[in-house]
């Protein structure tokens, strides 16, 4: 994507904390594994403005608490917690936020096995342009098939 080096510090530092605010969800329903119902939902998706709010009195030389208030927000609106739209989402929350859902559909969960990462990279397909930057969605893409890139 033609990104500057420091830029890509900052989305590497943000995502070594953008699930920070979980740590104000119990871990009851964290680690649940059933489906969470509805309450537990509205409580996990708390946990990007509780990051911001941790974040937010931190100086980094980067935007890292607003990718991490932003990274659950999607291109069509649909996301949370503020229903941001396309470009009023950050672009290091937009890439932020197609590595996260990469990594939670390649990955074991509580509640459910790993979708392995070629369905991860169809949700990513399928929903370019939709709740996924298509420049951020594409290079993601790139990644996998072309240059190889696997998780360890």
């Amino acid at each position: 994507m033609g990104l500057a080096k420091e830029r890509i510090e900052g989305i590497r530092v943000a995502g070594g904390l953008h699930d920070i605010g979980k740590i104000n969800v119990p871990a009851e329903i964290l680690s649940k594994p059933g489906r969470i119902s509805d309450i537990e939902f509205s409580l996990i998706k708390m946990h990007p403005k509780a990051g911001y709010d941790i974040l937010k009195r931190m100086e980094f030389p980067w935007p890292v608490a607003q990718i991490v208030l932003q990274h659950h927000e999607r291109m069509d609106g649909s996301g949370y917690p503020q229903g941001l739209v396309g470009a009023d989402i950050i672009l290091e929350a937009r890439i932020l936020a197609v590595a996260d859902v990469v990594e939670a559909m390649s990955s074991h969960r509580p509640y459910r096995p790993a979708h392995g990462i070629g369905k991860a990279l169809e949700e990513i397909s399928q929903n370019r342009g939709i709740l996924y930057d298509p420049e951020v969605a594409d290079a993601c893409l790139r990644l996998f098939t072309e240059k190889g890139f696997a998780f360890e």
